[in-house]
């Protein structure tokens, strides 16, 4: 791996007192395509052309509902798929009450597949807003009417 090594040499000018803070913008201006051609990150966050990209693909959910109105009590299913998460990862159900998603006694774990499909009995009447987390991922909302 190349190494960036800069020498200094001192300044001889009376006139310069104080290092100003355009003067050290300058000098990492200059620098800058020097170090970025070692393989570095520029400050901007992008990566230099030499460098490899790291990063993993962020974790998905999706929901579906086997259902848009059911009666109170009574059985359907949520399924959905899992992208960028291991099989077996754990995910819940949770519901809006109020202002507040609270994970319901409702979990399953994912197929090999990503694949998951859980069996849900709803009894709070009305429109209830359901969705699906686990693995660090949060679902889009559905929306399931209890009559």
């Amino acid at each position: 791996m190349n190494r960036l090594k800069l020498k200094f040499a001192p300044v001889k000018y009376t006139s310069v007192k104080y290092v100003t803070v355009a003067g050290i913008a300058a000098f990492a201006v200059l620098a800058g395509p020097a170090a970025a051609g070692a393989g570095a990150v520029s400050p901007h966050g992008s990566q230099a052309p030499g460098a490899a990209a790291t990063t993993a693909p962020r974790p998905t959910l999706t929901a579906k509902s086997t259902v848009g109105s059911v009666r109170a009590w009574h059985d359907f299913h949520i399924y959905g798929v899992s992208h960028h998460m291991r099989a077996g990862t754990r995910v819940t159900l949770q519901q809006k009450q109020g202002k507040r998603w609270v994970s319901l006694p409702a979990s399953v774990y994912t197929a090999r597949s990503g694949a998951y499909n859980m069996r849900v009995k709803l009894g709070w009447k009305g429109r209830n807003s359901l969705r699906i987390v686990g693995g660090g991922a949060i679902s889009p909302v559905i929306y399931v009417t209890v009559r």
